[in-house]
This record gives C-alpha cells, sequence and structure tokens, in this order.
C-alpha cells in the first residue's frame, strides 16, 4: 500500500471543518485515500452510479436524507445542487467530518463549494504520487531553502524511469498494466467525460494535438501563438483550451517573477505539465534512455523538479509561494522561492559537474528591493555541499525524497 503525503491534511481537515473536500485530477487516488482514512461508519456513495446520480440531481434532499451522514460522496461534480443541501444538514448539527467528498474538475467544484460551504469547508489538491510516495519515504517537510539535508542519493537512470513513467497511482498499484495502453484509456476517458462537461469541444482531434502541443512545451514559456498554430485552432480557443487543461489539474502555470525595480522583465508564464508521464506519452517518447539523452531532458528534469515541489505544497494544503527569473536580454533563473520577504533562487540542471557560472543570474535579483538569501543548483551530484559562501550544490535528492 502506497502512503500518501495528504493522509495527515486530511486528519487535520477533518478534525477542523464539517466539510471535507478532495479535488484533483481523474485516477490520482482521491477515493482511495479516503477509502483507507474514513471512519467504519461512514457510508460511501459514488455518483458515478447513474441511478445515485439522478437522485442526486433531482431530489437532493431525499438524497441526503436517505443517506444520512457521515457520508463520503464520490465524483460530486456530477450533482452540484447537493452543496446548499449539505450547508443545511452540516449547520444543524455541530460536528466536524460529517461530510467528506472528492471530485474531478476543480475550478468549478471549488467555486460552488466555496460559495456554498463558505467557513465549513476544508479543500484539499491531490496530484499523483509524488517520488517519495512512490518510493514509500513520506515527505513530512516542505522543501526549506534555510534548511536543506542530505537524503539517499537518486541514481540518475531510475530517476529518468520514474519520470517517464510519471506517478499515476495505477501504473505502481497493477504491476503488469501496459504504460501505453494505461495513457491512451486515461487520455480518451479524459476527452470524454471532463472536457465535454467543461467546454463544448467541437474537434476531438484538434483538442487531442493541443494537448500533445502543451505537453511537448512543458518547461518553456506559454505561446499561444504556437499552441494555435500547432492544433489548427485560433489564439482565443487554444486560451480557453488551455485552462481546460489548467482546471483539471492537468496543467499548472509557473508564474514569472515581477518587481517594479527591475526592468524589462517578461510577463510570459512557464508551462509545467504536472504528471511528466503523461507529457512523455503524448510526445511519443518510447523509453526512459531515450529521453533521458535527449535535448529535452533538461526541460523534463525542470518540470518534474517543480512539480514535485507543488504536489508536496498541494498535499499539506499550502499555496506555493514560488515563480521563476527572465528578462527581456534571456537572462533566467529556473526557480525562486518566495518567504519572509526573501527571494530564495534556484538553478535546476542536468549536469553532475556545476559551477559557479550556472549562478551568474542570481545577481540580476540585487535590483529588487526584496533580501536575497541562499540558494544554489539542483542537480545530478551527488553530494550536498556548498558552491560558495552563500549558495549550495544541491542534489535531486535532497529536495525530492527528504527523510523522514
Amino acid at each position: 500500500m502506497y502512503e500518501r503525503e495528504a493522509k495527515s491534511m486530511v486528519e487535520k481537515v477533518n478534525k477542523s471543518f464539517k466539510v471535507l473536500l478532495v479535488t484533483g485530477p481523474r485516477q490520482v487516488g482521491k477515493t482511495t485515500l479516503l477509502l483507507n482514512l474514513k471512519p467504519k461508519n461512514m457510508e460511501y456513495i459514488t455518483l458515478d452510479d447513474e441511478v445515485l446520480r439522478n437522485q442526486a440531481i433531482s431530489d437532493p434532499k431525499l438524497f441526503l436524507e436517505e443517506h444520512p451522514a457521515p457520508l463520503l460522496i464520490d465524483e460530486v461534480q456530477y450533482a452540484p445542487n447537493l452543496f446548499s443541501y449539505i450547508k443545511i444538514n452540516v449547520d444543524k448539527e455541530n460536528k466536524n467530518g460529517m461530510y467528506w467528498l472528492t471530485g474531478s474538475q476543480q475550478f468549478h467544484l471549488m467555486k460552488n463549494a466555496s460559495e456554498s460551504l463558505a467557513g465549513r469547508v476544508g479543500i484539499i489538491n491531490l496530484n499523483s504520487f509524488t517520488y517519495s510516495e512512490i518510493n514509500k519515504t513520506i515527505n513530512k517537510n516542505l522543501f526549506d531553502p534555510l534548511n536543506i539535508k542530505s537524503a539517499p542519493q537518486i541514481n540518475t537512470d531510475e530517476l529518468f524511469k520514474i519520470i517517464f513513467k510519471g506517478g499515476m497511482p495505477e501504473l505502481y498499484k497493477n504491476k503488469n498494466i501496459d504504460r501505453n495502453l494505461y495513457f491512451q484509456a486515461y487520455l480518451d476517458t479524459y476527452i470524454t467525460r471532463d472536457v465535454r462537461e467543461l467546454a463544448q469541444i467541437g474537434n476531438v482531434e484538434a483538442f487531442k494535438k493541443f494537448i500533445v502541443s502543451i505537453a511537448s512545451r512543458t518547461g518553456e514559456q506559454l505561446n499561444y501563438s504556437a499552441l494555435a498554430l500547432d492544433a489548427g485552432i485560433s489564439v482565443p480557443t487554444a486560451k480557453s483550451w488551455l485552462s481546460i487543461l489548467i482546471i483539471s489539474g492537468l496543467v499548472y502555470l509557473l508564474e514569472p517573477y515581477m518587481s517594479s525595480e527591475i526592468k524589462r522583465l517578461t510577463h510570459i508564464p512557464k508551462i509545467i505539465f504536472m504528471d511528466t508521464g503523461l507529457a512523455a506519452f503524448l510526445t511519443g517518447w518510447e523509453s526512459a534512455k531515450e529521453l533521458q539523452l535527449s535535448s529535452e531532458a533538461g526541460h523534463y528534469l525542470e518540470t518534474f523538479i517543480i512539480s514535485e515541489i507543488i504536489k508536496s505544497y498541494n498535499a499539506k494544503g499550502l499555496k506555493p509561494n514560488i515563480s521563476y527569473y527572465r528578462d527581456k536580454e534571456k537572462n533566467e533563473i529556473d526557480l525562486i522561492i518566495y518567504k519572509n520577504n526573501t527571494l530564495y533562487p534556484f538553478e535546476i540542471k542536468k549536469t553532475a559537474s556545476p559551477n559557479t557560472g550556472m549562478i551568474s543570474n542570481f545577481k540580476m535579483l540585487e535590483k529588487s528591493n526584496k533580501k536575497i538569501g541562499p540558494g544554489g543548483i539542483i542537480c545530478c551530484y551527488d553530494k550536498l555541499m556548498h558552491l560558495d559562501k552563500k549558495n549550495m550544490i544541491i542534489p535531486i535528492s535532497s529536495v525530492i525524497n527528504s527523510l523522514k
């Protein structure tokens, strides 16, 4: 069994709120997580069941009367009118943990829940497995620039096998499953179910081309014109379709660092495809080794590390305050973590030979009015050590495989 980083957050929310809502992309383990943690007296209902779904939609009051709290409702997005009746029920009781809910469409689901259940619901955003979950060495602490620790080294070949495979739980629980067949079925299900409910996609093949185009640009700056050209659609349509991928939790936009003191900064976000395995499948990579030796390996490594940080923050109910730096002269810093009015800059490199020249762009941040904290190079070197007086050489293991 694979333990999830979000387990402690589920327990915390359950003690603090009357309603718990777990959202995220399809098949990332939302239901499994809650079924493993739910109290014995909590009934489980899935709205994938058409009969139950129709009742929840047509007569939500009767539905909740026939299935009293404590109740776990799976795929609650199919009956959003349940929220107002759940509110009525929880307001009658002074109990926490009355309703546990899961749903796959984050924006609309969270908007409905936040409006109807304000002050009554705790929301957790779940993603596919992190490396530590796969490796069964659960991270209990977030990556902290002021407290970086050594961790068991990760072989680069093994790391790229994980990057290539991705973090979808079914790929690890079912040892006999075919990766390509799984991702093809996932893509078909995603389009036929979630996408058609979020927007009217008239041209399914164009949408598939669009997803492939997004995946092929992970780790790169967003360019709507190029995406539109690849899929044969208009720029407004490209913007609309990208919003669907973001709402679904498949894509994250890493925002650029902005400062009024630093001129000529880019305003363009960077694409982060949240599951590198799905991205590798969409873009046609046939093996981990081919990906590792390709010119795209650096983008996939960067995507993987940033997505790992985002996943860990999400599992703890927090929003990561991260960005990247790029100016009109193409000076770039891969990752900036901002906390306590301090900027912590990092480069992410697929190298085992880091040097001080790789952090030369850190000086660009000195023009801001923020304090510049220690940073470093996250790379394939095998020891945690100083690069200079302020910055560190940081093995990838120290970011994604922290000790308990």
